[in-house]
């Protein structure tokens, strides 16, 4: 495909370029959403578009506001909806220490909160994000009006973790006792920063689906040295609550919430893998449909589309999120 007479591979390359360091473009892009006050750091936050419930998207690893908008433009049509960055990402400031699911989870609350926003919500999560809102609906439940699961992991599927190796997030746990969440920042939260990465970010399939401009703005959140700081302590702990929802049955934790898992068709395994790819497989759909067993009104969708959902499948995404929607308001009424 040609954009103005260039290939995709040299706009790559030009935007890239555009965003290297010592380059005029290396200034942070305006924000699009605003800024919220949390007491001494600030949750960037983006909402768009009119009516309840209100839908907030939580993203995966390496994944900025700015990378929904082929979903969160067309659900803005008949709805609210807010995207954000995690601290640490993109237009956010870098906060408090540790980053579990519990310290996302509050920072959310808050900066919804304060930013003028009313719950309950329809939430979204994609593949991280998707054990963040988990925990968020377990520990504010009247704040969660239904769940979109968009190809998350369980706590029970095996995914690649290295060359030729496969295991559970769960197996990385140490066990240790969760902290208590806190808005307010340590002197040792300020520290969080990477700056001997050097190598330089580019877009990659199918993240070439985004609007140039956005483009332009992931290259940009992708070189920020507290990005990868910040998911680094992301992992660390995700895998502590994988652990725990392990260690006990979880049909039926999340009661009777609306809940809609989108599972792709197929998990793409390779034959060199510890583990033949037809038992991968096997083990990822079964985990998949327990997903959905989460809930007493939880339902399974396959979508022939990547991992990357919003990219490759937005229609899919717009509307199971659009189902949940009406099912609240059905329900209100």
């Amino acid at each position: 495909m040609k954009q103005f007479g260039v290939s995709r591979a040299l706009w790559t390359v030009l935007l890239a370029l555009a965003l290297s360091p010592g380059a005029e473009a290396q200034a942070s892009p305006k924000p699009p959403g605003k800024l919220v006050d949390l007491g001494g750091h600030r949750l960037h936050l983006y909402c768009t578009g009119k009516g309840s419930p209100t839908v907030v998207i939580e993203m995966g690893f390496e994944e900025f506001s700015s990378d929904w908008g082929l979903v969160q433009d067309p659900v803005a049509k008949f709805t609210r909806v807010c995207s954000y960055d995690r601290a640490g990402y993109a237009w956010s400031d870098p906060g408090p220490l540790p980053r579990t699911f519990a310290q996302i989870n509050l920072e959310l609350r808050s900066a919804l909160a304060r930013g003028g926003e009313h719950g309950p919500y329809i939430l979204v999560g994609h593949s991280y994000g998707g054990g963040v809102v988990r925990n968020f609906a377990l520990s504010y439940p009247k704040q969660v009006a239904g769940m979109v699961f968009v190809d998350i992991v369980s706590e029970n599927q095996r995914i690649p973790m290295g060359p030729k190796k496969t295991g559970l997030i769960s197996d990385y746990a140490m066990h240790k006792p969760i902290p208590a969440p806190r808005l307010e920042m340590r002197a040792k939260d300020k520290s969080v920063g990477d700056p001997g990465q050097n190598e330089k970010p580019t877009i990659e399939p199918p993240f070439d689906k985004l609007p140039e401009e956005a483009q332009r703005q992931r290259l940009w959140a992708l070189g920020k040295p507290e990005m990868q700081a910040t998911a680094n302590s992301e992992r660390e702990w995700s895998s502590e609550y994988m652990a725990n929802w392990r260690a006990k049955p979880q049909a039926g934790s999340l009661g009777s919430l609306p809940l809609l898992v989108l599972t792709r068709a197929e998990g793409g395994f390779g034959d060199d893998l510890d583990l033949p790819a037809a038992e991968l497989e096997q083990q990822r759909k079964q985990s998949q449909t327990e997903l959905a067993k989460l809930s007493t009104r939880g339902s399974q969708r396959i979508v022939n589309s990547g991992h990357n959902m919003q990219l490759e499948a937005p229609d899919a995404v717009v509307q199971a999120i659009r189902e949940l929607v009406d099912g609240a308001r059905k329900s209100r009424r």
